[in-house]
């Protein structure tokens, strides 16, 4: 993911919406999961590369329960170490 003045480029996106849509799911999940606002919850999760880190691992990632990933999310993010 590519941010230019607020906007969101999703690198040579191929008309495939898997990850796309996983990506909504995560940052909608830890939205419900921290009881913030999506606006919030979107700028925590594309702070330090944990974005591109979900989506990158994407194959992996998909796999795991809701819960789990939260759990993955919140430590990213507390952790606040940027993912290259």
């Amino acid at each position: 993911m590519i941010m230019d003045n607020g906007k969101i480029y999703v690198r040579d996106y191929t008309g495939d919406d898997t990850i796309p849509a996983f990506l909504t799911f995560c940052v909608e999940q830890y939205k419900n999961y921290k009881g913030i606002s999506g606006q919030e919850a979107f700028e925590l999760i594309s702070t330090n590369g944990i974005l591109d880190y979900l989506e990158e691992h994407y194959e992996a990632l998909h796999l795991e329960s809701r819960q789990w990933l939260m759990k993955t999310i919140d430590e990213l993010v507390e952790s606040k170490v940027l993912i290259s």
